[in-house]
């Protein structure tokens, strides 16, 4: 079942000489479940692509549907209570609340959305993720490698639609990298979960099911990736 599909996106910055097409006439698919790739070097706008996948930028023109949703017809309250309950977002750099701890940060989108929060469900992804031990400490007592993991389990917690991960390895060790992407592959294949994943190392992006090349705003490809 098709669970994420974009009908000439575009999205451009400036105007006359100084108009930069970032995204250009991007048409893509993921079926539910899959696990997605897109890779293109700095600057080929696959981060731009990102956040209009993800709610969080408007697109000049075109179309993005989320299990049939258009999501730009949406007005903008109405799309941020979509984005917080539909799409999980996983940043580079965490973006986890200083001061808050392991426990909030993840149960957030939760609180936001006026939700009661199912203690149960969370000490299981609690312990999928490896941070039993840790769900009192605030963010600057853990590793970067705890602090994402913080960070899939709060883009997790609402059960979304799509999990949305923009270079979720790129300011991790190698250890660490193996272990965040063990983890996505886990909750992709173990739990479902369909997850597109941004980033500039093909090498990471074979572990996907499929891999998306772009460059100069524009999706190409879609070979399939190594068998994982």
């Amino acid at each position: 079942m098709e669970i994420l599909r974009t009908e000439h996106l575009f999205k451009v910055y400036g105007t006359g000489e100084n108009q930069i097409t970032a995204v250009n006439d991007v048409g893509i698919s993921v079926e539910q479940g899959e696990f997605v790739a897109v890779v293109g070097s700095s600057g080929s706008g696959k981060s731009t692509l990102l956040h209009l996948l993800g709610g969080v930028d408007r697109p000049t023109s075109g179309s993005v549907f989320i299990e049939g949703e258009d999501i730009y017809r949406l007005k903008d309250d109405k799309l941020a209570i979509f984005r917080r309950r539909q799409i999980g977002l996983i940043y580079q750099f965490y973006n986890l609340i200083p001061v808050l701890d392991v426990e909030e940060n993840m149960t957030l989108p939760l609180e936001l959305d006026g939700r009661e929060v199912d203690r149960q469900a969370i000490q299981e992804l609690a312990r999928t993720l490896g941070l039993s031990r840790h769900m009192h400490h605030l963010p600057n007592q853990l590793s970067g490698g705890q602090q994402q993991r913080v960070a899939i389990g709060r883009g997790l917690v609402t059960r979304p639609a799509i999990l949305l991960a923009d270079e979720p390895t790129g300011n991790l060790d190698t250890r660490a990298s193996n272990e965040i992407m063990e983890l996505l592959k886990l909750f992709n294949r173990k739990y479902r979960q369909t997850v597109v994943m941004i980033t500039h190392d093909l090498e990471l992006a074979k572990q996907a099911d499929r891999v998306l090349m772009m460059e100069d705003g524009v999706v190409s490809g879609g070979r399939e990736a190594e068998e994982r």
